[in-house]
This record gives C-alpha cells, sequence and structure tokens, in this order.
C-alpha cells in the first residue's frame, strides 16, 4: 500500500467511517483527477501534497449526521464536488444533486462522475436562486449540505426551499461558527429552522477544527 493511501484510510477511520476497499480506491481516484484538473481551473486550494486528504476527511465528516438511506441530498455551491462526491462514495445509496454557477467546474464533475462511474448523481450548472421556480427541485431534498461556501444565514435561507418534510439543513463551519450563529439569528427565525445537532470535530493530521449545525423545521 502507498502512503497516500494508508494515510487516508487512518484519516478516515479517525473520524469514525469504516470504508471499503472499493471506496477507498474511490476516493484516491477522485482525489488523482482533482490533482489534475486543478493544474488547469482553481478548484480546491492545495499548499501541500496531503491538502486533498484534508478535503476529503473534512467532505466525509457529515456522515455522522445521514443516519438512514436512502436520502436525496443536495450539495449547493459544490465546486469541486465536496462534500457530495466524497459523501457519495461513502455512502452510495445517496441520491446526490450537485449544484454550481462555474460551467467550468460543472465540466469537471460530469467529467470525474463518468470516470468513477458512480452512479444516481447529478449535476446542475445554475444559481439557486434560478431553481427556486423548479419544482423538481423545491421540497425535494432530505438533505440540503455546503462546505463553508455560504456564511450562515445565507446557507439557511438559500437551502430552505429545497428542504422536503423533514428535511436537514447541514451547516459545515470552522472557527468562526459561533460568530456566524449570532449572525444568522435573523435567518433562523424567519425560516422557522431550528438547530437540532451540532457536532465539534477535530480533523485528523491537522488538528483544526470543525463544526457541523443541522437543522430542521420548528414543529410548531
Amino acid at each position: 500500500m502507498n502512503h497516500t493511501h494508508d494515510i487516508l484510510l487512518k484519516s478516515v477511520r479517525e473520524i469514525g467511517i469504516i470504508p471499503t476497499d472499493r471506496q477507498i480506491d474511490l476516493l484516491l481516484r477522485y482525489s488523482r483527477e482533482l490533482l489534475v484538473w486543478n493544474q488547469k481551473m482553481s478548484l480546491v486550494s492545495l499548499k501541500s501534497p496531503l491538502d486533498i486528504i484534508k478535503h476529503l476527511v473534512d467532505s466525509l465528516t457529515p456522515a455522522c449526521c445521514i443516519k438512514a438511506d436512502p436520502l436525496n441530498l443536495l450539495d449547493i455551491g459544490t465546486g469541486a464536488g465536496l462534500p457530495g462526491i466524497p459523501l457519495k462514495i461513502i455512502k452510495p445509496s445517496l441520491r446526490v444533486t450537485l449544484v454550481d454557477a462555474s460551467r467550468k467546474k460543472t465540466s469537471f464533475l460530469k467529467s470525474v462522475i463518468r470516470t468513477l462511474g458512480l452512479q444516481e448523481i447529478r449535476v446542475v450548472n445554475s444559481r439557486m436562486e434560478s431553481l427556486l421556480s423548479d419544482k423538481c427541485y423545491t421540497g425535494c431534498f432530505d438533505i440540503v449540505i455546503s462546505r463553508a461556501t455560504f456564511k450562515l444565514h445565507d446557507l439557511l435561507t438559500l437551502g430552505m426551499p429545497f428542504m422536503a418534510e423533514g428535511g436537514t439543513v447541514i451547516a459545515m463551519k470552522g472557527r468562526q461558527v459561533n460568530e456566524e450563529m449570532i449572525q444568522g439569528m435573523d435567518a433562523i427565525k424567519k425560516t422557522r429552522l431550528v438547530l437540532a445537532e451540532r457536532h465539534n470535530i477535530t480533523l485528523p493530521m491537522t488538528g483544526e477544527s470543525r463544526t457541523l449545525l443541522c437543522f430542521t423545521t420548528d414543529p410548531l
């Protein structure tokens, strides 16, 4: 086994996921595609060779919040497919929709999905606001997620119309989480969403802090 394989496997296990050999292979193939395409366009920040593993592991942290299956997951502002593609690899029963406004990035996403042979995952080149009038998307998703693309108040405002009944919006946040919670209080009240779960996570390798905020509809 090579060095990258061992580090990825160890890191994924440290966040509570026991992957199959095929899942690790798919994650490594995905990372290789990311590295190749990243030379042509800016997909992810890579300051060292191991940064790609950090991105993958960070993207897998919400797996602890996804307890049932099959579920429809909407990844908004997905960029390079994070966290949607890694979550699809680890939880293959997910039906995933990746949305991004960049045509170049959605071209990459379509290419990598074909290369990896992933099923029940689609790519939409659009701004979220443009999908608000489309009944194929509104009210259809059990999970709406974004990896640090939007401030919390924007994520809740944009994501709430796409939630199915009983659905969840998952916000992936870093050190500014408490500040964003304060700034997002108006959006929380307007959308009538409530914070159902909060998970504080320390990433393997780097020791960086991450917080997952899971919002559901207020039953009252």
